[in-house]
């Protein structure tokens, strides 16, 4: 007897990188081990050397095959087993590890928008929709579209075991948004990146593509952002330490550091127009869906919780943005001895 285990990783595509799945047939009572790929397929390797290897760093249930099936997110290696120059995790695991006694943890708000063809779902096939207005957390078939996909996306990664809070529809026809986490930086990180690639193959089967595009309708729409939420122990604690997070990320050269970061056309998003701040700008406040990062009402009214940094894309990277938060946040409340 034997099960299947789709091996999942994140290529070396510029400026944004893609997922790349292959399947392996896995003996029963054996565990999903180093595997390789051809690297000049996926732009991590020349032909002439061209072997990559996967190193499997988290297994979930397969929730599209089901049964024993699995499905197994990998790190990238070189043949020497250290890690590839495209394996970001490696940097966010080291930097999770330093930190790891400050309770570091995130929640991620994955927006995305669904194509058929060239066209948003909701878009005619000439001209525009209705303006933005109604769309966000919107019912009817005159307002709402994909949310059988939607549906059957949340099941999927609900039956995978993945740290789902939530789901609603966005701002725009045919954009929707999931949350992954609170959970730790590499939890959260290999966990959106699963469930990303479940959001594609569940599409897949409906005859529809997902994108993570920023912009992906220019004009009068709202962008697509992966709002990152972030606190540590001594920010959940007390709100000294929550003024402390933002005001470090707004020093000296982090603000352009981050951003530059954050996923790639973050200017075509981040414009001071459509519930966000200018790129090249840093601001923070209480409420403020216009700033580059938020301060809950709540967070204020309790004095403790959590941050929001609103700038990143749709299509960042969970492992560069966790690290550069932790990294940044975390090494200021040090500092400043809120740990």
């Amino acid at each position: 007897m034997s099960f299947k285990a789709e091996y999942i990783w994140i290529d070396g595509t510029q400026p944004t990188a893609k997922l790349r799945s292959k399947t392996k047939i896995v003996a029963d009572g054996a565990e999903p081990g180093v595997w390789g790929f051809d690297g000049s397929s996926t732009n991590q390797a020349e032909g002439h050397s061209s072997d990559c290897v996967l190193q499997p760093v988290f297994t979930c249930p397969d929730p599209i095959r089901g049964g024993a099936d699995v499905l197994v997110l990998c790190e990238v290696l070189d043949t020497d087993l250290t890690p590839h120059p495209s394996n970001t995790r490696a940097e966010l695991r080291a930097v999770a590890e330093k930190f790891a006694a400050q309770e570091p943890i995130f929640g991620i708000e994955q927006e995305y928008t669904f194509f058929k063809g060239s066209r948003p779902l909701g878009f005619p096939e000439n001209g525009f929709p209705a303006a933005q207005g109604g769309y966000y957390c919107g019912v009817g078939a005159d307002e709402i579209f994909g949310r059988e996909i939607v549906e059957a996306h949340l099941a999927n990664c609900l039956a995978a075991g993945l740290g789902i809070s939530g789901i609603n529809a966005e701002v725009m026809p045919g954009q929707w948004e999931f949350q992954v986490g609170p959970l730790s930086p590499l939890d959260v990180s290999d966990q959106l990146w699963v469930a990303r690639w479940l959001l594609y193959r569940t599409a897949e089967d409906f005859g529809v593509s997902a994108t993570l595009d920023p912009k992906p309708v220019k004009g009068d729409w709202n962008g697509a952002g992966a709002h990152t939420n972030f606190s540590t122990k001594a920010m959940r604690e007390g709100y000294e330490a929550i003024v402390t997070a933002c005001e470090s990320l707004g020093e000296g050269s982090k603000p352009l550091d981050h951003v530059k970061n954050y996923g790639a056309g973050i200017d075509d998003r981040l414009t001071g127009l459509h519930e966000t701040a200018p790129w090249n700008e840093y601001s923070y406040g209480v409420s403020d869906r216009g700033a580059s990062v938020r301060i809950p009402w709540q967070v204020e009214k309790d004095g403790k919780g959590y941050i929001e940094d609103r700038r990143p894309n749709a299509n960042v990277d969970p492992y560069v943005v966790t690290r550069l938060i932790t990294e940044t946040c975390c090494a200021s409340l040090e500092k400043a001895g809120q740990v």
